[in-house]
């Protein structure tokens, strides 16, 4: 993966999502569903700006590994993921308002991870060892400096 520029910015929004359907069903246990929901959500993602690096949909939730641009919000594309999915798998397949009779096919909960090619021990060294503060070395070199001028001006 590889950082982007933007009209004001630079960098990669990738986040790890992992949708569950609502009392955990494996609904994706059956094959159609399966196949209709891993188009939906490529037609979605297609739709909205939004890269897949990877999809797997298993028995009872859906793993994405996504990219979209900055203005998105990682609500917005959870919203736009669960709303248009569970819109579109409705309308395809009846049956399933059968079994979730209260008209919400997604539970309340989203597990969401940012993913870079970093990790937070690089960053935080970054951070500390980098960001305004002298290093050692440079701050003995300034003290010696300084003493000598001392010298010097005597």
């Amino acid at each position: 993966m590889e950082l982007h520029s933007f009209s004001h910015g630079y960098g990669q929004i990738t986040y790890h999502i992992v949708l569950v359907p609502k009392y955990r069903y494996s609904i994706f246990y059956n094959k159609r569903i399966k196949k209709d929901s891993e188009l939906i959500f490529s037609n979605i993602c297609t739709k909205n700006g939004y890269k897949i690096h990877a999809m797997e949909v298993v028995d009872n939730h859906v793993h994405l590994f996504l990219e979209f641009h900055p203005s998105n919000s990682l609500s917005e594309v959870i919203q736009y993921l669960k709303g248009g999915s569970s819109y579109r798998l409705f309308k395809l397949h009846p049956d399933l308002k059968k079994q979730y009779w209260g008209g919400s096919l997604w539970s309340n909960g989203k597990f969401y991870r940012s993913v870079g090619n970093v990790t937070a021990d690089t960053i935080k060294h970054y951070i500390k060892e980098s960001q305004g503060k002298p290093s050692e070395e440079s701050q003995l070199y300034r003290f010696m400096r300084s003493e000598q001028r001392k010298l010097d001006d005597f």
